[in-house]
């Protein structure tokens, strides 16, 4: 759901021509601008990125505003003078481990079953949703702080499904029946993390359509009948985290990001071979290409003992995530994290998945530029798996352009009341 544009009430307004999707991330600072067609596909007119500071990220997180204001500024003035024209509108991506992500599905049984589903009714049943949803993110935010109360804020929300007596309908207004059942996706975060974002994007000067979380937009980029029948993980290994979501029975049932990517893995190379930062980055890379590096030997014990550590941390978020149901067989890898030879094989080795509820190996697949929905590259420029999240942040912006549903609408109405 496009949360800042409707949360506000700007639906009447005329639709994007032209807009900025910006990445913030631990290692690079990613800006793509796009115009949108009238049928709704965005085509890349200018791609830039700025590496970050050690000191200016940690963990997907803002640390130091001003220098990530700079560094986005690089990014965007070489997207902006590529495509030959700058946007005043903005898409921003989200990330971190206290992001929360997860669907609330409420049900509630109605005394009088011979009655049409109103729109009051409805919009209370979504209340209830939402509510019980601010709750499970506060404690989850609250408990993994340690701190006595966190300000939390809702990121976005989209309605995911709606059931009337065990039936799917898209609209449950004038419908009739006993059992009414709602399901919400709601990403969460704590308002300083929300609150660095918009910073960046008022000293750039630059309208913020959105913020949304990244596993979520990751996600969404694949409309493939298979995706959304037998579902689908994706696994977005950036700089600073490796973020996940879970896509079962027709829909994003949740999200969830830990602390640990890229960097650590050249961090550990520095450390174990004592090396600069720069050099044991470059060294990396050029083991993850396949070209030849230097102490090519050591370099793949120290990264292969680093994956083990990583895919301990995946296993535990996809324990998670899974609830004692059963994961989906294919999983989709993306992020700068994911050229390691060694992630991909982790994941499909026999010790990794039997510990896990799947039913069968999973099958390990790597995504590309050209299998995002909606979004064309016309510069030539995006390649390969690190371009994904930008472009799904891009994407994003595409569906602030689609027609908003009565359930999306039940729900805006909603999240204007709370205010949250």
């Amino acid at each position: 759901m496009a949360f800042w544009r409707r949360i506000w009430g700007r639906e009447e307004e005329s639709a994007l021509a032209a807009c900025t999707a910006l990445d913030i991330g631990t290692e690079f600072a990613k800006a793509l601008v796009f115009e949108i067609d009238e049928s709704g596909v965005g085509t890349v007119r200018g791609v830039g990125r700025k590496r970050q500071g050690l000191a200016h990220m940690q963990s997907g997180t803002v640390t130091d505003i001003n220098a990530v204001v700079d560094n986005c500024s690089v990014a965007l003035q070489e997207a902006e003078e590529m495509a030959g024209f700058r946007p005043t509108q903005v898409v921003i991506g989200i990330a971190g481990e206290l992001v929360k992500g997860f669907t609330t599905t409420h049900s509630q049984e109605r005394k009088r079953a011979d009655t049409a589903i109103t729109d009051t009714e409805l919009q209370k049943l979504i209340d209830g949703v939402q509510r019980e949803a601010l709750r499970e993110a506060e404690r989850a935010i609250t408990w993994e702080t340690g701190l006595a109360q966190v300000d939390v804020r809702l990121v976005h929300a989209a309605v995911t499904g709606a059931q009337i007596d065990g039936y799917p309908v898209t609209n449950p207004v004038g419908f009739m029946g006993r059992n009414v059942k709602i399901s919400v996706f709601n990403a969460f975060a704590p308002l300083v993390h929300l609150g660095a974002l918009q910073s960046v994007a008022e000293q750039l000067e630059l309208e913020l359509l959105e913020i949304v979380a990244e596993p979520y937009a990751v996600a969404r980029v694949l409309a493939s009948e298979q995706v959304r029948q037998s579902g689908a993980l994706f696994i977005d290994i950036g700089g600073g985290t490796t973020d996940v979501a879970l896509v079962r029975h027709g829909g994003i049932e949740g999200t969830r990001m830990f602390a640990l990517g890229g960097r650590a893995f050249t961090k550990s190379i520095a450390d174990r071979l004592d090396l600069p930062f720069p050099r044991a980055e470059e060294m990396k890379l050029d083991y993850a290409r396949g070209v030849p590096a230097e102490r090519r030997a050591d370099l793949a014990r120290i990264v292969a003992d680093d994956v083990a550590i990583w895919a301990a941390g995946v296993e535990l978020v996809l324990e998670e995530l899974a609830e004692g149901d059963l994961l989906p067989g294919r999983v989709y890898l993306c992020g700068g994290g994911s050229h390691l030879p060694e992630i991909e094989s982790t994941l499909g080795s026999e010790e990794f998945w039997k510990r896990l509820p799947f039913s069968r190996p999973p099958e390990i697949l790597v995504m590309a530029p050209g299998q995002v929905e909606r979004i064309k590259d016309g510069t030539d420029l995006l390649v390969d798996q690190q371009d994904v999240t930008p472009m799904g942040l891009a994407y994003q912006a595409i569906e602030l352009q689609t027609n908003e549903d009565p359930l999306d609408a039940a729900l805006r109405r909603v999240l204007r009341a709370m205010k949250i």
